[in-house]
């Protein structure tokens, strides 16, 4: 595959009016040749191998939004939105989500709120696919509700000192460079939460478990403990007391990817679907002929093209910098829902093959399960409409 895309944007000349297609091309040539005849093998293992993440970083898939001085493309939410759609039609969640977390969800509390030295150390490595990063926030009794958690971070000195759990962090397993939520200030709410950075193999840091998840086989999950984690005092993301803010700034961002996410595997499974219909010989013809099945279909792929829309009017806004926190909790309780919607009809219409773990569709129905939950839940994401209704 060449390098074309990432040699274009990494030149600084300016962007050419099929950009974002060139982008959307180079990512499902990937998919097609680099992801797919492997992933099956990834589900068993339940990781990605190292080489073709750094295959990721080589071509610019995980610079995309980052400036040209580390190595990025300067891109935008568009963009991105058009990364994580192509790597939703891959058909392999877990793909997915590894990937993204690393680009929209755990590396921007690098770029965004590191130093200028934090940036120099890490963010080369992050674009190259050298440093994997995960982020970790939820906890055993801490979701949605971020300002619940009970990591604690005590200052000791030229260190910090971090105790507690977190669990189903995306990448945990694997991780090379971890940014971790922990309370500074226990008494003072959402003001007394603060951003670490914490490596691998650091001291006091340990996976406790890998954990076994319904869908997305092939992203290792994990449960991470700390107990007496000392780290340097410069390992802190941006001012202390200011985690909170943080991180609800870049849920915009992994809700807006996730969307995208769920708006190409739901393509996908109609696409799939609508071959095997037309292919699946019953009553004396195929499926495709039965009028009930052909419409229910129709109108599936018609809210997903309404879905598609919405999300992509909601990028062009992020990317001119609007607020659209409305528009975001929108599309990713729109979308997350109705990529569940649709997988339930595609396995219907694949009949018991659709049940088979030889079929692809049952696979990307318990992958798109978990597209209403993580990144906010659908009810969560309803409040925050609700509220600024």
């Amino acid at each position: 595959m060449d390098k074309g895309w990432a040699e274009t944007r990494r030149s600084g000349l300016p962007w050419a009016a099929g950009e974002y297609e060139l982008l959307r091309d180079q990512v499902r040539r990937f998919v097609k040749e680099e992801i797919k005849p492997h992933a099956d093998r990834w589900e068993e293992d339940g990781f990605i191998p190292r080489p073709t993440l750094r295959r990721m970083g080589e071509l610019g898939f995980f610079g995309i939004r980052y400036p040209a001085e580390y190595g990025g493309s300067e891109m935008d939410a568009v963009a991105s939105t058009i990364f994580a759609e192509e790597l939703g039609r891959s058909t392999y969640g877990g793909v997915g989500i590894a990937t993204l977390v690393h680009t929209d969800m755990a590396s921007p509390h690098v770029f965004n709120d590191g130093t200028k030295a934090q940036r120099a150390r890490w963010m080369p490595g992050i674009i190259s696919g050298e440093v994997i990063t995960a982020v970790a926030i939820t906890e055993p009794d801490a979701g949605s509700d971020v300002k619940a958690i009970r990591t604690r971070a005590r200052r000791d000195g030229d260190s910090y000192v971090l105790d507690g759990e977190k669990l189903y962090i995306t990448n945990g397993v694997h991780a090379d460079l971890i940014c971790v939520a922990a309370k500074t200030d226990p008494s003072a709410g959402a003001n007394g939460i603060s951003m670490f950075l914490v490596e691998k193999g650091t001291p006091g840091f340990s996976v406790a478990r890998q954990l076994d998840k319904h869908g997305w086989r092939c992203s290792d999950t994990a449960e991470l403990v700390f107990e007496n984690c000392r780290i340097p005092a410069a390992n802190i993301l941006g001012a202390e007391g200011q985690g909170f803010y943080s991180i609800m700034g870049n849920f915009q961002n992994e809700r807006l990817v996730l969307a995208a996410m769920a708006i190409g595997a739901a393509e996908a499974a109609i696409e799939m679907t609508l071959q095997w219909l037309r292919a699946r010989k019953a009553f004396g013809g195929v499926l495709w002929d039965m009028q009930a099945i052909r419409e229910r279909l129709a109108m599936l792929a018609t809210k997903v093209e309404a879905g598609r829309q919405f999300l992509y009017a909601t990028a062009w806004r992020m990317a001119a910098d609007e607020d659209c926190m409305r528009e975001v909790s929108m599309v990713k309780a729109f979308c997350g829902e109705l990529v569940n919607e649709v997988m339930y009809s595609c396995v219907q219409f694949h009949g018991a093959m659709g049940f088979m773990r030889e079929s692809p569709i049952e696979r990307m129905a318990r992958d798109a399960r978990v597209l209403s939950i993580g990144g906010g839940a659908t009810e969560v994401m309803l409040e925050v409409v609700a509220s600024m209704s």
